[in-house]
C-alpha cells in the first residue's frame, strides 16, 4: 500500500498543508510541539477513521475552524470531513460513504506509539482493545460487531440503572449481547491464533534469544480462546452466564460477565509478561507486538500496510533500535523525531514546523 499526497485543512496544528511523501522511509524532524504526531495522526485518521490518540473527533478540528478536512490518495482518493459540531463525511473515490467498513480496508496502517509499553505492563482492556483493532485490520467487518456490541453493551447497563426489574425486557438485551459478543470473541480467538507463530520468530529475531510468545486468555464466561469453538458455543455460555449472575447485575447495576470483562495476557515462555518479564523484555515484546501485526496482516491481505512509528526510538538502546531497523518490513514508513542521529534508518528527512513541512534530505 502506498500514501501518494496527502493534505489536510483545518486539522490540529494544520491551517492548510499539501504533501507528497517518498514512497520509502520519511522522517520527521522537528521539536517537540511542532506537529509531528499531528502529521502521523492525520495519516492515521484517513486509514482508521479515529485518532489513535484516542481523541473524539470534534478535538481534531482545529481552533477557530468549524470542520477539518483530510484527503489523500492510495488506490482510491479518500475525502473525509470532521465537524466540530458533530458528524462526519467521508468519499471513496469520490463516492460517499455509509459504512466505516467501506473505508477500512483502502489504506491500512499499523502504529508504533511509545504508548505500547502498556500493553505488556498495564491492564486487560489495552490487550482487549489489541485484539479487536488486529480483528478489523484483518476484516474490516469486525469493526461492525464490535460497535452492535459496544450498543448492546450501553443499552443493557441503561436498563439495569433505570432499576426496574423486569426479566422479560432483560432477556432481550440479552440476546443481542450474547450474539455480538460471541462474534466478537470468535475473532479475537482467529487473531490471537494468527499472532503467535510471527510472535515467537520476531520476538527472538529482536532479542537474540529462543523464546516462546503466546496469548492465554481467561474468560469467567466463555472459557479458554479457541478459534475452533463455534461463535454459538460462546452466545451460549454468556446467556448462561448473564441470567446466573443477573441479581448482582441488578444490584450493581452493570454487565459483569463480557468479551468486556476478559482478561487476555502475553506469555513469554510460559509466564505473565506483565509480571515476570524484565522491562527490556517487555520493550521488545511491545515492539514484537507491532512487527506481528504488520506481518500477519501482509499475509492475509496481500499487501503491506503503512508503517507509522511516533517518537518510538527516543524510548530504545542502540542495540534495541537496531534490532527494530533490521526487523522493519519495507513498507512506506512514517517516523517522528527529535533527534534524527538516533534513528538508524535512511530515507528522506523532512522538518516539520507550526504547521508547516519542509524537505531535508
Amino acid at each position: 500500500m502506498l500514501l501518494k499526497w496527502l493534505t489536510l485543512s483545518g486539522f490540529r496544528s494544520y491551517s492548510s498543508l499539501e504533501w507528497a511523501p517518498d514512497e520509502g522511509v520519511n522522517i520527521l524532524v522537528g521539536d517537540n510541539g511542532a506537529g509531528k504526531t499531528n502529521l502521523l495522526e492525520g495519516v492515521g485518521y484517513l486509514s482508521t477513521l479515529r485518532s489513535f490518540r484516542s481523541a473524539p473527533d470534534e478535538a481534531l478540528v482545529a481552533n477557530g475552524e468549524d470542520t477539518a478536512v483530510l484527503r489523500g490518495e492510495a488506490d482510491e482518493l479518500l475525502e473525509v470531513e470532521i465537524r466540530r459540531r458533530g458528524g462526519r463525511r467521508t468519499r471513496v473515490a469520490k463516492k460517499p460513504v455509509a459504512r466505516s467498513t467501506d473505508v477500512l480496508s483502502v489504506l491500512r496502517v499499523v502504529t508504533f506509539l511509545p504508548e505500547d509499553l502498556d500493553l505488556i505492563k498495564g491492564g486487560p482492556g489495552g490487550r482487549r482493545d489489541f485484539l479487536d483493532d488486529v480483528a478489523v485490520q484483518l476484516w474490516p467487518a469486525a469493526a461492525l460487531d464490535q460497535a452492535e456490541f459496544d450498543r448492546s453493551l450501553r443499552q443493557r447497563n441503561a436498563f439495569l440503572k433505570h432499576g426496574e426489574r423486569d426479566i422479560a425486557t432483560l432477556e432481550v438485551w440479552d440476546a443481542r449481547l450474547a450474539q455480538a459478543a460471541a462474534r466478537v470473541m470468535s475473532r479475537r480467538a482467529r487473531a490471537a491464533q494468527m499472532l503467535e507463530p510471527p510472535l515467537t520468530e520476531l520476538y527472538s529475531q529482536i532479542a537474540g534469544t529462543s523464546s516462546e510468545v503466546g496469548f492465554s486468555y481467561l474468560s469467567e464466561w466463555g472459557g479458554s480462546l479457541d478459534p475452533t469453538t463455534p461463535a454459538a458455543e460462546w452466545s451460549a455460555a454468556l446467556l448462561a452466564a448473564l441470567a446466573h449472575r443477573r441479581r448482582v447485575d441488578f444490584e450493581l447495576r452493570s454487565t459483569g460477565a463480557g468479551p468486556h470483562r476478559d482478561e487476555p495476557a502475553i506469555l513469554l515462555t510460559g509466564e505473565s509478561s506483565r509480571y515476570q518479564a524484565s522491562q527490556g523484555e517487555q520493550r521488545t515484546l511491545a515492539l514484537t507486538l507491532r512487527l506481528a501485526t504488520h506481518r500477519t496482516v501482509t499475509e492475509q491481505v496481500g499487501r503491506m500496510p503503512l508503517l507509522l512509528l511516533d517518537d518510538v526510538y527516543s524510548e530504545l538502546d542502540h542495540a534495541r533500535a537496531k534490532s527494530l531497523t533490521d526487523a522493519l518490513p519495507a513498507a512506506q514508513t512514517f517516523i517522528s523525531t527529535t533527534r534524527p542521529e538516533e534513528v538508524p534508518l535512511h530515507g528522506r528527512a523532512w522538518q516539520v514546523g507550526h504547521g508547516t513541512i519542509a524537505q531535508l534530505s
